[in-house]
């Protein structure tokens, strides 16, 4: 078997949404989906068990943290990332990119690689494209990326435009060294990522120059960085005709429930963002309605669950009032339920948008999801 195939099962006839396929070794992985974030080979609060529970397909893990600690060699020593975590499903590495730089102290970089400090200890790391495929490779993921260049916001046309010339290089290198590095019989897929911060015509620059590479896959880097939600809107609506129709697109770091609904209908398949493990453990769940800040007050005597449409553990089983009292006493529990939570609600919006593509009401669920979210979250404190 090839090492990822990807088809459309169903296109919404009104939107670009799309239901699909997406097939690797380890198993089938159904569209639109979000993918918990595994940063350093653990979901936040979350057991594996408890994942596939939730109904997790495929998990994210980090590959400059990893490298950092415990190191690629020790974990492919233990059998690679899903023998040494215990996770049976899909994992997706990301190159370490987005983190060089936004977490490391930068000393030099060039069209060699990047030059900096780790961000634990200040030792000096020299990261290339070469080095990401061969931690990724060690780490053994069913889906690698490329190593790119992330640029922040706001960011000038001119950075922008260096940024996006380079990660083409690296997209290269990255095919060149991902190549030699599955002769050993691996089967790993490589993505691409397409930058260009919110400038339109270089995005379908950067995307003209990955598109003959031939990439199983293309990712949107470089959004959801502090940019307001139109702006990205307006780079997905632009990249939307270019991109292959029979690839799956992952829009990298997007984690709101408003986002992935708009993303869907521009035509994405994938998704990751560490926000609602980060949001769980700091008492800020999603709910039908827009988020809510358990720790609020007036949660104190409310013995409803988070979300009485949600079908996870903590709403089945506990109100809001006992969450907010493990919030308020410092019990771990409290991050767990909400993180619980939070993880199933995006996992479900992905099935609930799935369904609605293949029976052909995804318009008038949109309208409805997007109508209602955001009504009761308005203005709340943590009083």
């Amino acid at each position: 078997m090839t090492a990822l195939s990807f088809t459309i099962d169903a296109l919404c006839p009104v939107t670009g949404a799309r239901a699909g396929t997406l097939r690797t070794p380890r198993g089938e992985v159904r569209t639109p989906l979000f993918m918990p974030v595994g940063t350093q080979g653990t979901v936040k609060a979350m057991a594996p068990f408890e994942l596939e529970e939730i109904g997790s397909q495929i998990i994210l893990a980090n590959t400059y943290h990893l490298a950092l600690r415990p190191g690629a060699s020790l974990v492919r020593e233990a059998g690679g990332l899903h023998a040494f975590m215990q996770w049976p499903k899909n994992i997706l590495t990301d190159s370490g990119g987005f983190q060089v730089f936004s977490l490391a102290t930068l000393n030099d970089i060039s069209d060699e690689g990047v030059r900096c400090r780790s961000h634990l200890d200040g030792a000096s790391l020299f990261m290339s494209p070469e080095w990401a495929m061969e931690v990724q490779h060690n780490l053994g993921s069913d889906i690698a990326m490329a190593f790119d260049q992330c640029t922040p916001y706001p960011c000038t046309r001119e950075a922008a435009a260096e940024a996006v010339r380079r990660t083409s290089l690296w997209a290269a290198r990255s095919q060149v060294a991902h190549k030699r590095l599955q002769g050993d019989g691996h089967d790993q897929a490589l993505f691409g990522i397409v930058q260009g911060s919110v400038y339109e015509d270089l995005r379908l620059r950067s995307a003209s120059e990955l598109l003959p590479m031939d990439f199983p896959g293309y990712a949107i880097g470089g959004l959801s960085v502090g940019e307001p939600s139109d702006e990205m809107y307006r780079i997905l609506d632009a990249l939307a005709p270019v991109l292959p129709n029979a690839k799956p697109r992952y829009l990298m770091g997007v984690g709101r429930p408003d986002n992935l609904v708009e993303g869907v209908r521009r035509g994405v398949d994938m998704f990751d963002c560490v926000l609602p493990t980060r949001n769980g453990r700091n008492g800020t769940v999603f709910t039908a309605r827009g988020p809510i800040n358990i720790k609020n007050s007036r949660y104190e005597r409310d013995f409803s669950p988070l979300d009485p449409d949600c079908d996870c553990y903590a709403c089945r089983t506990f109100s809001k009032a006992y969450i907010r009292h493990l919030y308020r006493t410092g019990e771990i529990l409290s991050s767990r339920l909400c993180s619980w939570h939070n993880l199933r609600f995006l996992i479900r919006l992905g099935e609930r948008m799935r369904h609605a593509i293949l029976s052909g009401s995804f318009p008038a669920f949109m309208a409805d999801f997007l109508g209602r979210y955001g009504e009761s979250g308005k203005g709340e404190g943590e009083r």
